[in-house]
């Protein structure tokens, strides 16, 4: 149990005391399973722990929704912290997608991996050895996402719940991974018109479930949350999570790479068909908008280009509208939280949360 008011600290050292764990058990793999084990450990390093946060207060919500501050089970530690495993290995393997050659302002997993076989003067093709690499890489964490959440549930009162929201959480990131790569090639197929209701199930899919509904789903359901307890963090966290992916988007496009740790415009080099998109189209006809979708997904583009691309998205009003969407959905799920059955200053923590996950520059 732990009491204390900041659960992050503790979420880090149990994922610390769990990586240390694994690189005994596999200390006498030889050197070349510690290359493995070291890149699997930079990935858990840094990142904001959003997703671990919204798991503890989700389980605070409804834990503590009769009055009385109780101190945090380790199982919650634990399903919080397999959350970050979880959303290392997405990372890991979405960067292989992309072709992105930074996260975080340090080398993608699979950069990292290709560097480490030069530097140990390995034969073969380092590029192609980085990539398959951190294929594995991600499954490992994916793996130990699922021996963290076991651990914690091994004892927990509501393990079943909670084990049936991580599970839903799995496959629909999966299902919403393979939506936003296939959008990237059926864009073409597909009406104008229903561009921007894809990106938005992608969106919903990808990210908006597993970033933040599902998490204080798990949370709550490690508490015991009733129906309606679940109704209300379930209505909360789905418009959230989807003003979230938007701020994501246009940090995409617009970020500052100096915070944001990714070239500036590499969503549109990685052809992203995002929301921003979808309204950039409909600002556009004809040729401009062909010129416009020969442009997105040209891993060339050069900064003058981006910067052309940017100017347009501005000139159609994409991105006041998508600015607008954030704020309405921001503003739906504060609305989701009025009356409902949850501990008062849990509900403060989410609005906090909230406000933090829109106005973020990274």
């Amino acid at each position: 149990m732990h009491a204390s008011a900041d659960p992050i600290e503790a979420i880090s050292q149990r994922l610390a005391r769990f990586v240390t764990a694994q690189r005994l058990a596999w200390a006498d793999a030889g050197p070349e399973a510690q290359v493995f084990l070291d890149a699997a450990t930079r990935t858990l390093a840094g990142g904001k722990r959003l997703r671990a946060r919204f798991c503890v207060t989700g389980w605070r919500a409804v834990a503590n929704a009769g009055g009385d501050a109780k101190a945090i089970p380790d199982a919650v530690l634990d399903a919080a912290a397999a959350l970050e495993v979880f959303h290392a290995a997405a990372l890991v393997h979405d960067d292989i997608i992309d072709n992105s050659d930074t996260r975080r302002g340090q080398p993608a997993a699979h950069r990292a991996l290709e560097a480490a076989h030069a530097e140990s003067g390995w034969a073969g093709d380092g590029s192609a050895f980085g990539r398959s690499a951190a294929i594995l890489l991600g499954d490992l964490l994916v793996a130990w996402s699922d021996d963290l959440l076991e651990q914690g549930l091994a004892h927990a009162s509501h393990a079943a719940s909670a084990r049936e929201v991580y599970a839903l959480m799995r496959r629909e990131v999966t299902i919403g991974q393979f939506l936003d790569i296939a959008e990237e090639a059926a864009f073409t197929t597909a009406p104008d018109e229903e561009h921007a209701e894809r990106a938005l199930r992608v969106a919903s899919l990808k990210s908006a479930r597993y970033s933040i509904q599902h998490p204080l789903l798990l949370g709550a359901a490690l508490a015991g949350a009733d129906a309606a307890q679940s109704a209300a963090l379930a209505a909360f966290g789905h418009p959230l999570g989807l003003a979230f992916q938007l701020r994501d988007d246009v940090l995409g496009v617009f970020g500052d790479s100096a915070v944001t740790g990714k070239p500036s415009g590499d969503d549109l080099r990685e052809g992203k068909r995002t929301l921003l998109v979808a309204y950039t189209r409909e600002g556009l006809t004809g040729d401009t908008r062909a010129a416009l979708d020969r442009l997105i997904g040209d891993s060339a583009l050069t900064a003058e280009q981006i910067a052309q691309i940017q100017e347009t998205i501005v000139a159609t009003g994409a991105l006041q509208r998508v600015e607008s969407a954030i704020s309405a959905y921001a503003a739906e799920a504060q609305r989701a939280l009025h009356d409902a059955r949850l501990s008062p200053s849990a509900v403060d923590e989410l609005r906090e949360l909230a406000e933090a996950s829109i106005s973020r520059t990274a």
